[in-house]
């Protein structure tokens, strides 16, 4: 059959991009994704894609994947709260510049950019925040700084060849996550969890069917230049989240709190004396990991809704009973 459009994706190995794919593929088109690596290689093409190695140092590698491509997807990133102003810079801003040239130059129609509600976190919560809230790439958090400037590129190369578009998800969970919620069972089971300030707050999350349901969306109707909020729709309480996803893992959520002032002065003190001295590894508390766990989330997806005609199509509910099966699942395999 033949493919009613063509696109490109980079971070398809990934646990969003490679949920794309797989997307993509169903809703029959056709898709090269970009593998720095063998096994990248192999999982973009065990999702339905054709493998186009390089990576994102290399414009030219992208531009021949793109070429002939209508669309693009740009879900590669450097992740995490911890690392070095080079290794965030390279990965989220330099990156992201090379995607664009490489995309533009190929001819590529329209360009979505997954972006994040940490491009707009530097210390303060965000309650009932829209896409009006500004961008923060003065944030002292490397992750928020870096996705911020990446994101200013995206809407700064929006143009009547080459359209842009930023589809932000918040909290991304569900089957097949590498980053979130494997750490959050680490910690328990080493026992570094705890609750600061009580967990209480609320926080908006995006389950990653809901996060591919919005890029397609930006890509078939976003209005170019423009960036979107998407969720699961109703804010849920942090601590109450967190323990539901444990409990898929057959984990028993921690009881132990901290106290919030406390994390907020250990999240300082470590960062500047890991980052002054230097220490090995790791501090025990990063800024954005303080603020992801005590802070408010809250974000509205009014616009989505109103311009893309975006509404969740997983429930929360239904996500962690996948979760549930999937463990389930992965423990009979084991035995």
């Amino acid at each position: 059959m033949r493919p009613v459009a063509s696109a490109f994706v980079t971070g398809g190995s990934g646990f969003i991009g490679g949920r794309l794919i797989e997307r993509l593929v169903a809703d029959g088109y056709g898709v090269r994704a970009l593998a720095r690596s063998d096994r990248a290689a192999e999982r973009v093409r065990a999702r339905g894609a054709e493998p186009e190695r390089g990576d994102l140092a290399d414009p030219s590698t992208m531009r021949a994947g793109a070429l002939g491509c209508e669309l693009a997807f740009h879900a590669a990133a450097t992740l995490g709260d911890w690392g070095t102003p080079e290794e965030f810079r390279r990965g989220n801003v330099e990156g992201t510049s090379n995607a664009l040239t490489a995309c533009s130059e190929a001819g590529v129609r329209r360009f979505v950019h997954v972006g994040t509600e940490a491009a707009l976190l530097a210390g303060a919560p965000l309650m009932e925040v829209d896409e009006t809230a500004s961008l923060r790439p003065d944030s002292p958090a490397l992750y928020s700084a870096t996705k911020a400037r990446a994101e200013e590129l995206v809407l700064a190369a929006n143009g009547d060849r080459f359209e842009t578009v930023v589809v932000r998800p918040r909290f991304v969970w569900g089957v097949g996550d590498t980053t979130l919620l494997p750490a959050l069972v680490e910690m328990v089971r080493s026992g570094r969890f705890a609750w600061i300030g009580g967990g209480h707050h609320r926080t908006s999350t995006t389950h990653v069917d809901n996060t591919v349901e919005g890029l397609l969306l930006g890509a078939t109707r976003g209005v170019p230049g423009n960036a979107y909020f998407v969720t699961d729709g109703e804010p849920v309480v942090f601590r109450e989240f967190v323990s539901e996803l444990l409990l898929t893992q057959g984990m028993t959520p921690p009881s132990r709190s901290l106290p919030g002032w406390l994390g907020g002065v250990l999240a300082s003190a470590g960062e500047a004396a890991w980052r002054r001295l230097p220490l090995p590894g790791r501090p025990p508390l990063t800024r954005f990991a303080y603020w992801v766990s005590c802070q408010e989330c809250t974000i509205r997806i009014d616009k989505a809704r109103a311009q893309l005609g975006y509404a969740p199509v997983k429930q929360i509910a239904a996500g962690l009973q996948e979760l549930r099966g999937a463990q389930l699942a992965a423990g009979d395999r084991a035995r």
